[in-house]
């Protein structure tokens, strides 16, 4: 019964991708990682006024989608990432070889599949992520 008002709502929107936030125990440790594995900037931050929460937001200098980096004081111990079967993808731009090598330099290479032509890193509160050549949509 909705599908085809919905169909309609679509089509007269817009949608836009706005950022994907992750929650981290270390707000400058994770910053520093993203800054260095992938290029990515400070684009924005905001802190709590009470000093409960600090959200730091990185870009990639080429769309408006951020990272965004939570930490929240009253966090005690590890975030369960569950399976942490949800990831957040990166296309790296040049050569993809290199890129690998980078980031096996940088220890953080934490799977790989040769026949997908992908692997994922691993940031310091463990969380995976995808990185893709250029050429691979």
């Amino acid at each position: 019964m909705c599908a085809g008002k919905l169909g309609k709502f679509y089509s007269m929107q817009k949608v836009m991708f706005n950022h994907f936030n992750i929650n981290v125990s270390d707000i400058e440790r994770s910053a520093e990682f993203y800054e260095r594995a992938l290029g990515l900037k400070r684009v924005g931050n905001l802190d709590a006024p009470d000093g409960s929460y600090k959200i730091l937001y990185l870009g990639d200098g080429n769309t408006s989608f951020r990272l965004e980096l939570t930490w929240l004081r009253d966090k005690v111990g590890k975030y369960d990432l569950g399976d942490n079967e949800s990831h957040l993808c990166l296309t790296v731009c040049g050569d993809y070889g290199e890129w690998r090598k980078f980031h096996k330099q940088m220890g953080c290479v934490c799977f790989e599949n040769f026949d997908m032509d992908l692997y994922f890193i691993e940031d310091p509160d463990g969380y995976w992520i995808e990185i893709l050549s250029e050429g691979r949509k």
